[in-house]
C-alpha cells in the first residue's frame, strides 16, 4: 500500500520502474558484449583460441595492413551500393504501393512480404541455383539455346554479391518509404497541380522532402547489415569475393584470433556509428533548407 501511494505521488519514478526490465535486458544482452567486444580488441591473443590479459594497441595497428583496408574500403562501397540500388529500386515501388486503393494497397504489401517469409538461407542458396557459371538456371538456359557460347559472370564476384544484398534488403527500403508516403497529404499535390507545378518539381518541392524520413530510415535498415554482412558474400561470392564480415568471422571461428576480429568489429561499429550521424545530419539539414525555401516562396 505504501508502495503504490508513493508512485501515486511520484509519476516519474512509476515510469522509470517500467523501463526497468527493457533496460536491464539492453544491459545484460546489448551493452556487456560490446564492452566484452571493445575489451577484448587492446588484448593478445591466447595461442590456441581466447585471450591474454595484456593490454596492446597492435591489433588496431594491424588494420592499416593493405589487404584489411583494402577488404574494409570495398565493403563500404558494396554497402553504399546496395543502398543507392534499394533506394533506386525501393522509391518508386513505395510509391505505386502508397497511391493504390486501401484493398489493393494491403495486397501488395503482403506480395512483398511473402517471398521473404521463408528462411534467407534458403534464399540464398535459391539465388545460387541461378547464378552458378556452368550449371545455373540463367547460364544453362542461354548456354542450351545457344545465345551464347560461354558462360556470362554472374557468380562469384561483386555483382552476385550485390544482387543478393539488394534482393535481402529491398524491403526494408521499401516499408519506412511507404510508411513516409501514406500519411503525404494528397492536397499538396493537387494544390501543386493547381499551380500548374510540373511533375519534377512537385517530385523535389513536395514528396522528397516530407518522404526523407523514411528514405533516412531505410537507408540506414540497409546500409548498416550490408556492411556487416557475410552469409551472402560466403554462398554468391565463392570464396573468391569476401567482405569485412567474412573476415571478422574467419578470425573468431577459423584463425581463432579473438583480439583482432574484436577490433575489426569496434571499428566497423565506429564506422557504422559515424555515417549513420552524418548521413541523419545531412537530412535534418536538407529539410530544414527545403522548409525555408518554403516559407520564402
Amino acid at each position: 500500500m505504501h508502495i503504490a501511494k508513493t508512485l501515486r505521488r511520484y509519476p516519474a519514478l512509476s515510469a522509470w520502474l517500467l523501463l526497468l526490465p527493457a533496460v536491464g535486458w539492453l544491459l545484460l544482452f546489448f551493452i556487456a558484449p560490446l564492452f566484452i567486444v571493445l575489451a577484448f580488441s587492446f588484448m593478445q591473443g591466447a595461442t590456441y583460441g581466447g585471450v591474454k590479459a595484456v593490454f596492446t594497441l597492435s591489433n588496431y595497428a594491424r588494420v592499416i595492413d593493405p589487404l584489411y583496408l583494402s577488404t574494409f574500403l570495398r565493403s563500404l562501397y558494396i554497402a553504399i551500393l546496395t543502398t543507392a540500388i534499394c533506394l533506386l529500386l525501393g522509391f518508386p515501388l513505395a510509391y505505386f504501393i502508397a497511391t493504390r486503393p486501401q484493398r489493393l494497397r494491403y495486397a501488395l504489401l503482403l506480395a512483398l512480404m511473402v517471398p521473404f517469409w521463408t528462411n534467407f538461407l534458403i534464399r540464398t542458396y535459391a539465388w545460387l541455383t541461378i547464378l552458378r557459371t556452368n550449371t545455373g538456371l540463367i547460364n544453362g538456359t542461354l548456354l542450351a539455346l545457344g545465345v551464347i557460347q560461354q558462360p556470362l559472370p554472374l557468380f562469384g564476384n561483386d555483382f552476385a554479391i550485390v544482387l543478393g544484398l539488394v534482393y535481402g534488403w529491398l524491403p526494408d527500403m521499401v516499408l519506412p518509404i511507404y510508411a513516409a508516403l501514406e500519411r503525404l497529404d494528397r492536397s499538396l499535390l493537387e494544390a501543386a497541380s493547381d499551380l500548374y507545378a510540373p511533375r519534377s518539381r512537385v517530385f523535389l518541392r513536395v514528396i522528397w522532402p516530407l518522404s526523407l524520413p523514411g528514405v533516412v530510415a531505410g537507408a540506414m535498415l540497409v546500409f548498416i547489415p550490408s556492411l556487416g554482412a557475410f552469409v551472402i558474400p560466403a554462398i554468391l561470392g565463392g570464396g573468391k569475393s569476401l567482405m569485412i564480415g567474412n573476415v571478422i568471422s574467419n578470425q573468431f571461428l577459423t584463425a581463432r584470433d579473438w583480439p583482432f576480429g574484436s577490433a575489426l568489429s569496434i571499428l566497423m561499429m565506429a564506422v557504422m556509428l559515424a555515417a549513420t550521424l552524418i548521413y541523419f545530419r545531412s537530412a535534418t539539414h536538407s529539410q530544414a533548407r527545403t522548409a525555408r525555401s518554403e516559407v520564402d516562396l
